[in-house]
C-alpha cells in the first residue's frame, strides 16, 4: 500500500503542506486537513482515501480559487484544470470544481473559442486559430463552430501583409515571397495568401 513519505510547508503558504507518497509529491492539502485526519510521515494509506479527504475539505477552497483565477477573462476548461492541478489538487476536486463551474454558467468552452477566434482573427488565419484552439483543450466541434463564425479573411491577410510589407522593396521578388510564406505561416490557406499578395502588387 502506498506510503506517505513527507508532509512539509508550502512556502507561499503556511497554511497548506504538500504531501509526498513514495517519495513523490502527490497533492497539497490544508494543515489543519492534516491534523484533523491524522496523517503522518511512514502511514501506510489508499490513494482513494486521500482524494476523499482532500475533495470533502477542500472542495469550496478549490472552487474558489477558480472562480478567482477566471475573473480577469475568460478561460478553457483545460486551462481551469491545469491551474487547479498545479496548485495539488487531484483529479476528484478538479471535476467537481470544473462541474460548478459549468453550473454557473462561469465555464464554456464553445462560448470560449468563438470569444478567442473573434479576437485574433484580425492577425491570424483559420488554420493558426484552430491549431491553438486545440491546443488549449478545445473539441473539434466547437472548434468549428467558432470558425464557421469568421467573415471573409481575405481582408484581414490583407492588413498583415501591408504590416509585414511596410518599408520593405516591394519590387523584390525574395521579398515578396517571404511576405506570401509569412502569410501561411499565420494561418491562412493558400488561396487567400495568394489573393492578398495580389491585391498588393496591384497597388505597385
Amino acid at each position: 500500500m502506498p506510503e506517505i513519505t513527507a508532509i512539509t510547508p508550502q512556502k507561499k503558504d503556511k497554511t497548506r503542506c504538500n504531501v509526498e507518497i513514495d517519495g513523490r509529491f502527490y497533492c497539497g492539502m490544508k494543515l489543519v486537513t492534516v491534523m484533523q485526519s491524522r496523517l503522518k510521515v511512514g502511514m501506510s494509506i489508499a490513494l482513494e482515501e486521500l482524494a476523499h479527504i482532500q475533495l470533502e475539505s477542500e472542495k469550496q477552497t478549490a472552487l474558489d480559487k477558480a472562480l478567482h483565477h477566471i475573473t480577469a477573462s475568460m478561460k478553457p476548461e483545460k486551462e481551469i484544470r491545469d491551474f487547479l492541478t498545479k496548485k495539488g489538487y487531484l483529479k476528484d476536486v478538479c471535476d467537481y470544481v470544473i462541474e460548478k463551474m459549468k453550473g454557473y454558467g462561469f465555464l464554456d468552452d464553445g462560448a470560449y473559442a468563438k470569444a478567442y477566434a473573434e479576437s485574433v482573427s484580425k492577425k491570424k488565419g483559420a488554420r493558426l486559430i484552430a491549431i491553438e484552439l486545440r491546443r488549449k483543450g478545445i473539441s473539434e466541434e466547437a472548434i468549428e463552430a467558432a470558425l464557421l463564425e469568421l467573415t471573409d479573411e481575405t481582408e484581414s491577410a490583407e492588413r498583415v501583409l501591408e504590416k509585414y510589407v511596410r518599408g520593405k522593396d516591394l519590387t523584390d521578388k525574395k521579398t515578396l515571397a517571404k511576405a506570401y510564406a509569412h502569410l501561411i505561416a499565420k494561418g491562412y490557406d493558400y488561396d487567400t495568401a495568394r489573393a492578398a499578395l495580389e491585391a498588393l502588387k496591384e497597388t505597385l
